[in-house]
């Protein structure tokens, strides 16, 4: 979830988001590495998007904070759509990161996911944006992969965990170290379809505020 902001004067248009990390896993290092990754993979593309009939280069501006202190009526009560909060753990339940739902401010990431040039974080934001995974994951012929194409995606053998195991087997799968972010995946976003106010600023995705407890090993 973030805010989408346009300059007419430099042509740009915005997306700011704060993510707040709490959890016995995290730590200042991990906050700012997270968000760098984000932003680094988001603004990738150079991409433009029309927004009423001007072209508009669409620009990330992510910030990956520490908040040990953070609490549950904190991501209760939050009102600004630019904070977003995530927990982080050694453990996570199914062994997996996720959001709360497409278009959501809060999550779960398990800390492994997020290491090895995983690009767990990056695919996860998409989702806050509001972004599904896509329908064909058996893509290929169709080289990189989009960040939104899950685990287990089908793509060319040098996109796999091994690109010599057979597409499906074990190790024929996607490796996610591959995903990229798209000019695709921006214009995934449909952000001509925001409503902007007179101040330019318009809300992507919308509030889950779910305060997360620590997930135990055996869950």
């Amino acid at each position: 979830m973030g805010i989408a902001e346009l300059d007419e004067t430099s042509g740009t248009l915005t997306i700011s988001a704060n993510l707040y990390f709490y959890g016995d896993a995290a730590n200042e290092e991990l906050g700012f590495k997270i968000g760098e990754d984000i932003n680094k993979h988001w603004n990738n593309p150079d991409a433009y998007a029309m927004i009423k009939g001007k072209k508009y280069r669409v620009v990330f501006d992510i910030k990956g904070l520490y908040k040990q202190q953070l609490n549950q009526v904190e991501v209760l009560s939050n009102d600004d759509p630019r904070n977003n909060c995530f927990r982080i753990e050694m453990h996570a339940a199914g062994n997996i990161s996720y959001v709360d739902g497409i278009g959501s401010n809060t999550g779960y990431f398990k800390l492994d996911n997020l290491s090895d040039h995983s690009t767990t974080a990056a695919h996860e934001f998409g989702h806050s944006l509001g972004l599904v995974h896509p329908e064909q994951l058996d893509i290929r012929g169709k080289g990189v992969p989009g960040i939104m194409y899950p685990r287990g995606t089908i793509a060319d053998p040098e996109f796999h965990y091994d690109p010599e195991a057979a597409p499906g087997a074990k190790g024929g799968t996607l490796d996610p170290v591959h995903r990229e972010v798209l000019a695709q995946d921006i214009a995934d976003l449909h952000l001509e379809k925001l409503y902007f106010d007179q101040d330019g600023r318009a809300v992507v995705g919308e509030f889950s505020s779910i305060w997360h407890y620590r997930h135990h090993e055996e869950e």
